[in-house]
């Protein structure tokens, strides 16, 4: 398979490291292969020891290679962590042939982008929010309009230098190329999220490991991304101590029994739970796990609800809540997170691929299959503009020709 037909999401959280491999096609993508294998070496999104990470990667590009039956060469990577900042900027920019082109859009985006960064952080994502043209807002592209005076509105995501270049360093020994960064939540949004939803308003939070991202969409446009340092692996070790139980087995028992609720648990289900140091397994009651993961839950979402406030955005959030990540399976916590936001909520599930889409059909997966979709969308748009601009010359050629003949 020739290597431009095929695309890799590598998505390396703190729990997981998660390589998926897509085939594109006339009608969009096919999964083809994926490889998952648990990430010891990140803590809250960042690398703190690059052997253990590497090994991962390695092990989860060879399952992915193995079941797509190729070689990956190059993979989209995931950033996500604590060290990740962002804000929005404007610029304003007079437009020279009084008819807009893909230069002045450019020129206010370097307008806007023009600011001062710390020398320890570097730009991963400039995402365009509106233009306005003479005073007229709300205006998504600009190109081939009239007008004297241009101004762009943008999302500038940072990320801290070492953090992306540890990343990069074990990807590269892994022996595969980083073709592009992508912010994690900015990758769920494109797997999960409708155009309707970004346009009426929502916010995307990603539950990881170590972290929940946080992605609000207004009018279509992004207009914040933040993230909180509370994630999946607080609640396994609230259940490790409140059980008195190894922090592996805290997170087999929280996958397969957890519950936020615990007014959703039957009184007289019971779990097993392993000892440690070779005691003896001992029987409790499923209901004392609820009530160890709900207190923890319900103050993860306290934080993400306030982290939404301080935005300015609750009150654009219309189509409400969506979660995605492996800790938004938890059972009950839709209906815990509806109490605390006062909105809708609801899991994101990965949508518009075909292909093996069955294994990959779960928020734990947002991400992955978002980075496909965020790769492919973007070799569209510059296909689209190359052919744009070989059509500009053929007909710019032809009226040169043209004019010469008549003189």
């Amino acid at each position: 398979m020739a290597k431009q037909e095929y695309l890799v999401g590598l998505d390396i959280g703190t729990t997981k490291i998660c390589a998926i491999v897509g085939q594109i096609t006339e009608t969009g993508i096919d999964i083809i292969g994926m490889g998952t294998r648990p990430s010891t070496g990140l803590r809250k999104g960042a690398v703190i020891h690059i052997d253990s990470t590497v090994e991962g990667i390695q092990r989860a590009i060879e399952e992915a290679e193995l079941m797509a039956g190729l070689e990956i060469g190059n993979v989209y990577v995931g950033v996500a962590g604590n060290h990740v900042r962002s804000f929005n900027s404007s610029g304003v920019v007079s437009v020279k042939n009084k008819e807009i082109d893909a230069s002045d859009v450019d020129r206010v985006i370097d307008a806007a982008k023009a600011i001062a960064i710390p020398a320890d952080r570097q730009v991963i994502h400039l995402v365009p929010q509106d233009y306005i043209i003479d005073g007229q807002d709300g205006i998504k592209d600009p190109v081939g309009m009239n007008g004297v005076r241009l101004e762009g509105k943008i999302h500038i995501i940072t990320a801290s230098t070492s953090g992306i270049q540890n990343l990069v360093k074990c990807t590269n020994r892994a022996g595969v190329n980083v073709t592009e960064l992508v912010l994690e939540p900015i990758a769920s949004a494109e797997a999960v999220l409708s155009e309707d939803e970004k346009e009426l308003g929502v916010a995307l939070v990603d539950i990881g490991g170590g972290t929940s991202d946080i992605c609000i969409f207004a009018g279509g446009a992004l207009v914040h991304t933040g993230v909180i340092n509370v994630g999946g692996n607080h609640i396994t070790s609230d259940i490790a101590v409140g059980l008195r139980t190894p922090q592996l087995e805290a997170e087999r028992i929280k996958v397969r029994h957890g519950c936020c609720l615990k007014d959703l648990v039957n009184s007289e289900e019971t779990i097993e739970v392993p000892g440690v140091g070779g005691r003896q397994p001992r029987i409790v009651a499923r209901r004392l796990l609820a009530e160890i993961i709900e207190p923890r839950a319900e103050e993860m979402f306290q934080l993400i609800r306030a982290e939404i406030e301080k935005t300015g955005y609750m009150d654009l959030i219309g189509s409400g809540v969506v979660l995605t990540g492996g800790c938004s399976m938890l059972e009950g916590v839709p209906e815990l997170a509806e109490m605390v936001f006062e909105m809708p909520v609801k899991r994101g599930f990965p949508t518009g691929t075909g292909g093996m889409r069955d294994i990959v059909n779960s928020p734990k997966f947002a991400t992955g299959v978002g980075l496909l979709k965020y790769a492919a969308r973007k070799i569209s748009e510059k296909n689209m503009k190359s052919n744009s601009y070989g059509v500009g010359k053929k007909m710019r050629d032809a009226m040169t020709g043209w004019i010469k003949d008549l003189f």
